[in-house]
């Protein structure tokens, strides 16, 4: 059992390491300056999507989910996150072509720099990581299916929102305590 926990935290530090801080730091300048945000994943992409956009709410952004009965229509300086590990997730990029066609700017969240969100989107931070594709320039993994991309994307997008926070020094430990659920 170690060799194998050991063995997942390797291939997640090693997909980390391949992230480009550009991208990374690009994504927070957009959470940064976006009147909305609009947070869209399919499965377990859409989970990490939903902690994010949690996160994303304690810090004090005006975040929607994708699909929830509550979420606006997306507008002009909104910012829509697609989150898709192919990037070719029919939902996600009907979404990202919605968002474009309302003047909204779309971030594409994928492992695949020539896909179909890719290249329908304003900005994309690409985690090479593995998919349940298993195309040639993935990484090898030990895990099922997404396990690699899921883990690695929320990890990923936790470091931005701490690096938002504290770039933007727009909140603070205590103010993200009281924005916390208290109907628990």
């Amino acid at each position: 059992m170690k060799q194998t926990i050991h063995t997942v935290a390797y291939e997640i530090s090693q997909v980390l390491a391949n992230i480009s801080e550009d991208q990374a730091i690009q994504l927070s300048r957009s959470l940064m300056r976006a009147k909305r945000i609009f947070v869209a994943g399919e499965g377990r992409s859409g989970l990490m999507g939903k902690a994010f956009a949690m996160r994303l709410m304690h810090a004090g952004y005006h975040v929607y989910v994708t699909g929830e009965t509550i979420t606006p229509n997306i507008q002009d300086n909104d910012l829509l996150l697609a989150i898709s590990g192919s990037g070719s997730t029919d939902s996600i990029c009907q979404f990202a072509k919605k968002a474009k066609e309302q003047g909204a700017k779309v971030t594409a969240v994928t492992t695949d720099v020539n896909s179909n969100l890719a290249d329908m989107s304003d900005e994309m931070l690409i985690i090479p990581a593995a998919t349940k594709k298993r195309r040639e320039e993935e990484p090898a993994t030990i895990q099922p299916l997404g396990n690699q991309f899921d883990q690695s994307l929320h990890l990923l997008l936790d470091a931005i929102i701490i690096y938002t926070i504290e770039q933007s020094k727009k909140t603070d430990n205590e103010e993200m305590t009281k924005r916390h659920a208290n109907l628990e």
